[in-house]
């Protein structure tokens, strides 16, 4: 069963200036220190996250760790911030319409917290606000059915864009909460998972520290798509930070005009005369789809720049 939502005109018109914002930045290259900037937002993405869910540790802490140091805080905090550097580390290896991928997501996350770590819920759960119970999730009798049809809608629901799908699925995790704890990081990491399927960009854009920035709006429009029963606001919501982070993001960076050719160029002085796959074009220029590293690479092939070898997504190249 398909979950419940309406795609508004706000929600089409963040989702254009969205698609606008990844359209230019696919037709630049940074000059800036991009592994410095990735790293920073990487940090803010967990610090983020953690955070909403009552971890202390700060940027400066969650830095130190991702750098080895030894940091002094409570150990529950410690080993959270150490399970979502590794499971934010792994990030593109997960597939977003997999269960059984989100449950690896989840073992990672929550290792050495909870015993259920990996596994769906096996008893009720309650959200509190405050002192007063503010959401009661299904039996979890019912757990597997709906998290089956969720991921149903993902894979089979063509007509919905990714960028709005993926609204959609972080809010009906929320309303299912399938595991006894880490419902709420997981919910926003499989949304980037969703969201880097659908353009590379998304694994370096700190958007859960906008979440906690509006963290109260946040439980407030989870709230209002519980009682109007579809998750049409959290769609207005969530696009509208995807719009602020990609704007922040393209005025962190300094660009340059990108084309095929100058792309191609770049990718020879990296790779020489060795073999490489589209993969590892588009980790090249972090800022491209998967379209345009095609259309690329087939330029390349066309202009006898580059040879190809297998077929399909085995495809290997190299420079001639």
């Amino acid at each position: 069963m398909e979950p419940p939502f309406s795609i508004t005109s706000k929600a089409l018109k963040l989702s254009m200036e969205v698609a606008t914002i990844l359209g230019n930045l696919e037709a630049v290259q940074s000059r800036a220190p991009q592994a410095k900037l990735r790293k920073a937002n990487r940090i803010k993405t967990i610090q983020g996250s953690l955070s909403i869910e009552g971890n202390t540790l700060t940027i400066p802490q969650i830095t130190a760790i991702l750098d080895n140091k030894r940091v002094i805080g409570p150990q529950r905090d410690i080993i959270e911030a150490v399970n979502a550097i590794k499971a934010y580390e792994g990030i593109t290896t997960y597939k977003s319409n997999n269960v059984n991928s989100m449950l690896k997501a989840h073992k990672c996350l929550l290792d050495g917290l909870i015993e259920e770590a990996g596994s769906l819920r096996r008893g009720g759960v309650g959200i509190l606000k405050g002192k007063e119970v503010s959401h009661i999730a299904p039996p979890a009798s019912r757990v597997p059915l709906l998290m089956d049809d969720l991921f149903s809608f993902l894979k089979t629901e063509k007509e919905t864009h990714s960028l709005i799908k993926s609204c959609v699925f972080h809010y009906e995790l929320m309303f299912i909460h399938p595991f006894s704890d880490g419902n709420g990081r997981i919910g926003r990491l499989w949304q980037t998972v969703i969201l880097i399927e659908y353009h590379p960009i998304f694994e370096f854009l700190p958007i859960e520290s906008l979440i906690k920035e509006k963290q109260k709006q946040y439980y407030d429009v989870l709230e209002e798509c519980d009682s109007n029963g579809n998750s049409t606001a959290f769609i207005e919501f969530m696009l509208e930070l995807l719009l602020i982070s990609l704007q922040e993001f393209k005025s962190e960076v300094v660009i340059e005009n990108q084309t095929g050719d100058s792309r191609l160029k770049l990718a020879q002085n990296e790779f020489k005369d060795g073999y490489f796959s589209r993969k590892n074009y588009m980790l090249l220029h972090k800022t491209i789809s998967s379209a345009t590293a095609s259309r690329d690479l087939k330029l390349g092939i066309e202009t006898s720049l580059l040879e190809s070898y297998g077929e399909k997504a085995r495809t290997k190249y190299q420079f001639s």
